[in-house]
C-alpha cells in the first residue's frame, strides 16, 4: 500500500507495543512529503539503512557531495526525523522515533527499495572488509532485502552459526530458515544441495539444544534425501550419526546403534576425525541406554583419548563441546555401576572445560551430570546446589533446560530430602512439559521419582499407575535400567501397602536384581538388598532381613553412599 493510500485507512495498528492510530501515519507521512525531494531522498536511504545509521555507510550509499550530505542531515535534525547519537569512534545518527523510520521506509517504492538494500550490502562490505563477521547480520538483513541470495544463504548461515556459538538457539534457528528459504531462490546445482544439506544439519544441531524432536527428524529426512541424489557417502555419515542422537533423545536406543556403527564406519573409511568424534559420543549413549556400560565407558574413553590440547574447546559442528559431553555421559555410566570418585573427578574435569571455553550449554550439561551423580550417591546437599545452580544458569542464559532432566532430578533429591510438595511440584512441572513437546525422555524416569514420590504422599493408586506406565515403557524400549528402577519403585510400593504385599514386593525387587546385577548397576542391587532387608523387617521374616540389610549396609560402605548407609545400618534389629 502506497503512503498517500494510507489516510483512507483509520484503523489503529500496532507499533511496538502502542496502538498508533493510521492518522498519526498519514500526518508523519504528509511531513516526510514536504522535504525537498534531496532530503526526502536522503531520510528514505536512511530509513533503508535500519533504525540506526552510522554517517560512513550513510555516504556511501547516498551518493551526493559531502558538503549536500551534512546540509541535508542538518534539515532532517531540524526536523526531528533524525538525531545525532554517536561521535566516537564515528558519527552515527538514528531516527528518533520508531514510527518516523517505519513510515519513511514504507514510502520507498519496491525496486529503489531493492537497489538501496543491496547498494548497503556492498557498502558495509567494503567498509569493514577486515571485519565482516562483525557486521554478519546487518550484511544478511540488507542481502535478503536486496534479493542478493547467495550471499543472504551465505551471511545468514553465519549468522546462524555466531548465535549458536553464543547458546542463543532460537535466534540461530531463525538464522539457518532464512539461509535455507535464500537457498530457494538460486538456480539448483551440487554446490546448491551441499549448502542445503550442511544448514539443515546446522539447524538440526540448534533445534537439538532447545529438544524440538519433530522438527529434528523432518530435517534430517530431508538432509538424507538431498544426500543421496548426489551420492555424497560423507554427509551421510554425518546424517546417520544425528540419527542415531535422534533415536536415542526419543528414548528408542536400539534403533541409535545401527545409525551410529554406519557413522563411525564412514568416517573410519573416509579420515574424518571430526565425524569419529561425534559418531563415537552418540553409539556410546546408544549404549548407555541399553544398559551396555561397558561399550558406552569404550566409546566415552576413545573419545576423551582423542580430544587433547586446542581439540578440547573445539565443538565439530556440536552444541555441546564433545570433550565435555564424553566426559558428562561417562560420568552417568560411571554412577549407575558406584564409581563415584572417579565420576566426580570426569565431572569436575568437564566443569572445568566447559567453563574455560565460556559454553553456557556445555556447562549447564556438566553441572548437571554431576548433580545427578551426587543425587545418587546419596549426598543430597550437593545435588541440590549442583541442579539449582542449573536451573538459575539456564534462567539467565535463556536456555529451557527442562529437557536435560535437570527438574527430574532435583525434584526427586527434593523428595528424598523431606521437601515432598517441592519436588512432587517440580516433576508434575516437568512431564507436563515435556509431554507438549513430545519429549519421550520424561517416560522413564521422571514417572519413576514421580511415582516415588507419590507413595510417600500416600497416593498409592497413582503411585503403581505411574511406576507400570514406566516399566511397560523401559520394556518396549530396551531401556534396561530404567526397567530395574521401576521395578525396584513396584517393589518400594508393594512393600509399603498395609499389609505388605510380600509375594509382590519380593518378585519386584528380585526381578530389578537380576537385572542391575547382569549390567553392574551396584547401586541398583544394594537398593533391592535395603528393600528386601525392610520388607522381611515389616513381615517377620528377621533372620533373611538381617542378611540382607547386611549385604546392603556392606555394598553401601565400599560405594560411600552414606545417606543409604544410614538407612540400612538404622534398619537392622
Amino acid at each position: 500500500m502506497l503512503i498517500g493510500d494510507r489516510g483512507a485507512h483509520r484503523l489503529a495498528r500496532p507499533v511496538g507495543d502502542i496502538q498508533v492510530p493510521a492518522t498519526v501515519q498519514a500526518v508523519l507521512a504528509a511531513r516526510i512529503d514536504r522535504l525537498t525531494p534531496e532530503e526526502k531522498a536522503l531520510l528514505q536511504t536512511a530509513a533503508v539503512i535500519g533504525r540506526d545509521v552510522p554517517l560512513a555507510l550513510l555516504r556511501a550509499v547516498a551518493d551526493r557531495p559531502e558538503e549536500a550530505l551534512r546540509a541535508g542531515l542538518m534539515q532532517l535534525q531540524g526536523g526531528e526525523f533524525l538525531h545525532e547519537t554517536k561521535l566516537i569512534p564515528e558519527r552515527e545518527y538514528a531516527f528518533k522515533h520508531a514510527l518516523s523510520h517505519e513510515v519513511a521506509y514504507a514510502g520507498v517504492l519496491p525496486d529503489r527499495r531493492r537497489a538501496l538494500h543491496a547498494g548497503i550490502m556492498a557498502a558495509i562490505e567494503h567498509l569493514h572488509a577486515h571485519r565482516l563477521a562483525e557486521h554478519v547480520d546487518s550484511l544478511a538483513h540488507h542481502a535478503l532485502r536486496g534479493e542478493v541470495f547467495d550471499k543472504a544463504a551465505t551471511y545468514f548461515r553465519q549468522a546462524g552459526a555466531k548465535a549458536a556459538n553464543r547458546s542463543a538457539y532460537r535466534e540461530a534457528v531463525a538464522c539457518f530458515e532464512q539461509a535455507l528459504e535464500a537457498l530457494t531462490h538460486l538456480r539448483e546445482s551440487r554446490e546448491t544441495i551441499e549448502q542445503g544439506i550442511d544448514l539443515r544439519l546446522e539447524l538440526r544441531n540448534s533445534l537439538f539444544a532447545l529438544a524440538e524432536v519433530p522438527r529434528i527428524f523432518d530435517c534430517l529426512r530431508e538432509a538424507e534425501i538431498l544426500a543421496e541424489r548426489i551420492g555424497d557417502q560423507g554427509r551421510l555419515g554425518w546424517i546417520s550419526a544425528y540419527v542415531a542422537a535422534h533415536f536415542w533423545w526419543a528414548n528408542d536406543p536400539d534403533r541409535a546403534v545401527g545409525p551410529g556403527h554406519r557413522a563411525v564406519a564412514v568416517a573410519q573409511a573416509r579420515g574424518d576425525f571430526a565425524l569419529q568424534i561425534v559418531a563415537n559420543v552418540r553409539l556410546g549413549q546408544a549404549y548407555l541406554a541399553l544398559g551396555n556400560y561397558p561399550r558406552a565407558r569404550e566409546c566415552f574413553h576413545r573419545t576423551i583419548d582423542s580430544l587433547a590440547g586446542d581439540l578440547i574447546h573445539k565443538r565439530f559442528g556440536e552444541a555441546l563441546l564433545p570433550s565435555v559431553l564424553a566426559r558428562v555421559w561417562l560420568v552417568y555410566v560411571l554412577a549407575k555401576c558406584g564409581e563415584f570418585a572417579e565420576g566426580i573427578a570426569r565431572g569436575e574435569e568437564a566443569v572445568r572445560i566447559a567453563e574455560a571455553a565460556n559454553q553456557p550449554y556445555s556447562v549447564i550439561h556438566a553441572y548437571r551430570s554431576l548433580g545427578h551423580l551426587y543425587l545418587r550417591k546419596g549426598d543430597l546437599e550437593e545435588a541440590i546446589s549442583l541442579l539449582e545452580r542449573c536451573q538459575s544458569l539456564g534462567q539467565a542464559w535463556n536456555i529451557p533446560i527442562f529437557p536435560f532432566g535437570v527438574f527430574s532430578y532435583l525434584g526427586y533429591a527434593y523428595i528424598l530430602s523431606g521437601r515432598l510438595a517441592d519436588g512432587l511440584r517440580l516433576l508434575e512441572q516437568h512431564i507436563e512439559q515435556a509431554g507438549a513437546v513430545e519429549l519421550g525422555q520424561a517416560r522413564t524416569f521422571p514417572v519413576i521419582h514421580l511415582s516415588e514420590g507419590y507413595l510417600r504422599a500416600k497416593r498409592v493408586e497413582d503411585a503403581i499407575r505411574l511406576a507400570g506406565q514406566a516399566l511397560d515403557f523401559a520394556r518396549d524400549h530396551k531401556l534396561r535400567a530404567h526397567e530395574a528402577w521401576a521395578l525396584r519403585t513396584l517393589g518400594e510400593i508393594a512393600s509399603h501397602r498395609d499389609p505388605p504385599h510380600t509375594d509382590e514386593a519380593e518378585a519386584s525387587y528380585r526381578q530389578a536384581m537380576t537385572i542391575a546385577e547382569e549390567i553392574d548397576m551396584r547401586p541398583m542391587v544394594a537398593h533391592c538388598h535395603l528393600g528386601l532387608g525392610k520388607l522381611y523387617g515389616r513381615v517377620g521374616t528377621h533372620q533373611e532381613s538381617r542378611e540382607h540389610l547386611a549385604t546392603a549396609a556392606t555394598m553401601y560402605r565400599k560405594m560411600d553412599m552414606r545417606f543409604w548407609l544410614e538407612q540400612a545400618e538404622g534398619s537392622r534389629l
